[in-house]
């Protein structure tokens, strides 16, 4: 019985010393749905530039039982990068959710 209480608390002391550590992992998880693909996209005009930001659009989200529509907003700019706008990829039978994301190179006036 003794050995069984410390095995359990050393489990239990692993789970809590790698908790932090899942904090820190990198949350752009791909998901993977074995469902039909996600709705057309919503289109609304971008409202006025804000200056120093850069417009990302809306999207259909995955919630886990459905698609919801995330609608877009601005977020700063990052010199010398450009915003590559969530969407959807087909890969074999399954639809997978790409995380909108900076990529290097120079924005000239128009939105990816």
């Amino acid at each position: 019985m003794r050995t069984k209480n410390l095995l359990w608390s050393l489990l239990i002391a692993a789970g809590i010393a790698l908790a932090p550590a899942a904090g820190h992992a990198d949350p752009r998880v791909s998901i993977g749905i074995a469902i039909g693909p996600p709705p057309p996209p919503v289109y609304v005009a971008a409202p006025a530039p804000a200056p120093g930001y850069v417009w990302a659009p809306g999207y259909w989200a995955w919630n886990g039982y459905q698609h919801v529509w995330v609608r877009g907003h601005w977020i700063a700019a990052r010199p010398g990068y450009v915003w590559v706008a969530d969407r959807w990829e087909r890969r074999g039978p399954h639809w997978h959710h790409v995380h909108g994301h900076w990529r290097p190179g120079h924005h000239r006036g128009h939105r990816h």
